[in-house]
């Protein structure tokens, strides 16, 4: 009797799951686009939700953004950046677009940017800076205008706050595109980012270890790749907490780390009829409501080209980048800045008797003082991570902390400010 209870139990549940699957496409049917990339793309969607139908997925374990964290421990922080050790992404050189959202106000949606849904300015307790809380059903063009270049690198932080209820999440997928003569934040391209030519990342997202990613890339609303999809279950760890994404063009190759992890290394994915100039973000639609789930944008970076930093250094005698990045007023590095670093190591053991000064540089936000006193730990955490992580002998490196004093690029605007955010290499 009691197995037989069991039984039933079970079909019930089943069923329950997949009704809600059921709900969750018939939602998302209702709100389908014009593009045919779009639909097509929504088939492969389906598809992978066939292989979770009937699953009794448990909920995962959540972490509320807006709960205040305790503070890190150096223990920690170090087995963060331990974390990203295979993680080889370099970041171009010449920043061409960023977005912070420090000039957009409080509740307000972004200035410069478009969306054919909704979204906000929003703080959160736990993490720092300005973020654009991100709605169901609603696809987001950012403000930028600029052309980006055949290489180039893309950057950007996401908080996906999940909490199964019982439905099908929506699906989130960012990209790029080219607007050709049309302006970047065009309303058609919002229904159909593919219009001319798109890249697009596709994270099914689940829970118990049911997420899924691919990747395509159309050009004149006609598809011209589909990747294979891969299992993800990585990334739902990282449900309720910052997930950094990290992406890499160079012509028609295309490369993507997450939170580290390298996902996909594609020669030939990418189309390259246009260039590229605007950066593009999606939700789907579900049954849960706004309050449910979270999904929250942050930091963006578009740079282009590949810096060569052992020219530069070796033969210049002076390497620049920005691309080791620390927390927000802190002098704790990221650990997405693990690849340059390991560059940087990689320069100073081939050439054994080279010393460098490591040189800290920030904009011109906040009290000059601090800012040099910021700039100076700075310097000193790059030098400590050289020697701890990487083995370089500490008297072949000095630290100095120039503050906001050598600007390189003008302090009145977003990308001026992140170029000033730096951190130099000298030869000595």
């Amino acid at each position: 009797m009691t197995k037989r209870l069991f039984i039933i139990a079970a079909l019930l549940a089943g069923s329950y799951f997949a009704q809600a699957q059921f709900n969750g496409i018939l939602n998302k049917v209702k709100n389908k686009g014009k593009d045919r990339v779009d639909r097509k793309v929504d088939n492969e969607i389906d598809k992978t939700l066939d292989k979770a139908e009937g699953k009794n997925i448990p909920p995962p374990a959540t972490e509320n953004p807006s709960v205040k964290e305790p503070a890190t421990t150096k223990a920690e922080e170090d087995n963060a950046i331990k974390s990203y050790s295979r993680f080889d992404f370099i970041p171009g050189d010449s920043i061409i677009y960023t977005e912070d959202f420090q000039q957009d106000e409080i509740g307000e949606f972004p200035l410069l940017w478009n969306t054919g849904g909704k979204g906000e300015v929003v703080t959160l307790n736990s993490y720092p800076g300005k973020w654009l809380r991100m709605y169901e059903n609603s696809t987001y063009l950012t403000g930028n205008k600029k052309l980006f270049s055949e290489n180039f690198t893309m950057e950007f932080d996401v908080i996906l706050q999940m909490k199964n209820n019982g439905y099908t999440y929506p699906m989130f997928s960012f990209g790029f595109l080219a607007s050709s003569e049309d302006s970047t934040t065009d309303n058609e391209l919002l229904d159909s980012p593919s219009k001319y030519q798109a890249g697009e990342v596709l994270f099914r997202l689940g829970s118990g270890n049911t997420t899924y990613t691919m990747i395509y890339a159309a050009i004149d609303n006609r598809r011209t790749f589909t990747s294979e999809q891969q299992e993800f279950a990585n990334l739902e760890k990282f449900y309720g907490k910052v997930s950094h994404v990290a992406i890499q063009v160079q012509g028609s190759r295309f490369r993507i780390w997450v939170n580290g992890e390298k996902k996909y290394d594609l020669p030939k994915a990418i189309a390259t009829k246009y260039v590229f100039n605007q950066l593009y973000f999606k939700l789907t639609s579900s049954s849960y409501k706004d309050d449910e789930l979270g999904f929250y944008l942050g930091n963006l970076k578009v740079a282009t080209g590949k810096p060569d930093t052992r020219h530069k250094l070796v033969e210049e005698g002076k390497f620049s980048t920005t691309g080791i990045l620390f927390d927000f007023q802190s002098a704790v590095i990221k650990p997405e800045s693990y690849g340059v670093v390991k560059e940087i190591a990689g320069v100073l053991k081939d050439n054994g008797s080279m010393k460098i000064k490591v040189l800290g540089h920030t904009s011109s936000d906040g009290d000059d003082n601090a800012n040099m006193e910021l700039s100076k730990k700075r310097a000193a955490a790059v030098k400590d991570l050289l020697t701890s992580e990487f083995g370089i002998d500490a008297s072949r490196i000095e630290t100095e902390g120039k503050g906001e004093t050598q600007p390189l690029a003008d302090n009145k605007t977003k990308e001026g400010k992140a170029a000033n955010r730096r951190v130099e290499f000298i030869k000595l």
